[in-house]
């Protein structure tokens, strides 16, 4: 994915500034520490490194070894760790290098971190944050390219947020670290070096609320993460046609904004869901069922989906780029709905 172009609207308030994305996940982090002793981090090269992705350079200068701790290479190892901190009070940050090393601990995710509370009839709990990536287009090839996101949404107990804005991944992550339940922390690594307004002063954006990115009345995109600017250069196509179309972003997956995507949808009667997860028992299929049992009585169409080929991504640039959606592939299913194509 090349670095979007599409402009997005700063939020109202305050004084802002222009940082990127990683950069806004770090100053969450970091102030989070700061107000919280009981923050801390973990992971493979998450101190002298600051992460493959450099995302966390600095915090172990500020905060030390103790609380920014590199681990070894286990990721059931530490993530276990993690869910014991957390279930003795602490609040740990796991970074999970690449998204697809999950894998590695889907016992203490799944088993473990989303079930303790229930189990335990309430009386313990797991603040977790694991924070990981997703996305393909970095020719990382098939162990280092997928956007797994899907499956955790799938979990009752966990909860899962999808950034695609520096804005929105400073918010949601420091609603993520006050959270007494575990959430799964998705950041495209692609999007690292994306640029958007910041403010200054204190804030965060609760689980469960959509952000409409982009207003329009022919036709909703509803598009995560990443695809959110492949949807909003997909509404820039097709307004030179004369279809505004307007762009949902969930940010979460779960708790989900279903209000937000019914009316939306109900307003334009046409929708497309856009995700880079694989189309199969994938997200868009979810969303697209929300959509289409709550609203089905407003929708001119039948809801379409766009998500990534039904492949493991494959390393050859070419051939990788042919896997995920595009804005000339939302924009024709869009197209189609409109009754233009």
């Amino acid at each position: 994915m090349s670095t979007p172009s599409v402009a997005l609207h700063a939020p109202a308030g305050g004084t802002t500034r222009e940082i990127t994305l990683a950069q806004a996940i770090r100053e969450a982090l970091a102030e989070e520490m700061r107000r919280d002793e009981r923050v801390f981090l973990l992971g493979e090269d998450v101190a002298e490194a600051g992460t493959p992705f450099k995302v966390l350079s600095g915090l172990v200068q500020e905060f030390g070894p103790q609380r920014v701790v590199d681990t070894p290479i286990s990721e059931a190892g530490f993530v276990g760790i993690a869910v014991g901190a957390a279930m003795t009070g602490m609040r740990p940050v796991v970074d999970i290098m690449f998204g697809d090393f999950l894998t590695l601990a889907m016992d203490q995710i799944v088993n473990q971190a989303a079930k303790v509370h229930y189990m335990s009839g309430g009386k313990l709990r797991v603040p977790l944050v694991i924070r990981t990536t997703l996305g393909a287009t970095r020719r990382s090839a098939a162990q280092h390219s997928q956007s797994l996101h899907a499956w955790f949404s799938h979990i009752p107990g966990l909860k899962v947020a999808l950034p695609s804005t520096p804005y929105d991944a400073k918010g949601l992550l420091k609603t993520a670290i006050r959270d007494d339940n575990p959430v799964l922390f998705f950041e495209d690594k692609m999007m690292y070096q994306v640029k958007g307004p910041v403010p200054e002063e204190e804030y965060t954006i609760p689980f469960g609320v959509a952000d409409v990115k982009r207003p329009g009345q022919d036709v909703t995109l509803v598009a995560t993460s990443s695809m959110v600017y492949v949807a909003l250069e997909a509404a820039q196509l097709l307004e030179q046609e004369g279809i505004q179309a307007e762009v949902v972003d969930p940010r979460t997956t779960f708790p989900l904004d279903v209000e937000t995507l019914v009316r939306s949808a109900r307003k334009t009667g046409r929708v497309v869901v856009v995700d880079e997860g694989h189309r199969r028992y994938g997200v868009t299929a979810e969303l697209a069922a929300v959509i289409a049992e709550e609203a089905f009585y407003d929708l001119e169409a039948p809801v379409r989906r766009v998500g990534a080929m039904d492949v493991p991504v494959p390393f050859s640039p070419v051939l990788e780029d042919q896997t995920v959606p595009t804005p000339q592939q939302v924009a024709a299913v869009a197209r189609e709905l409109c009754g233009r194509g």
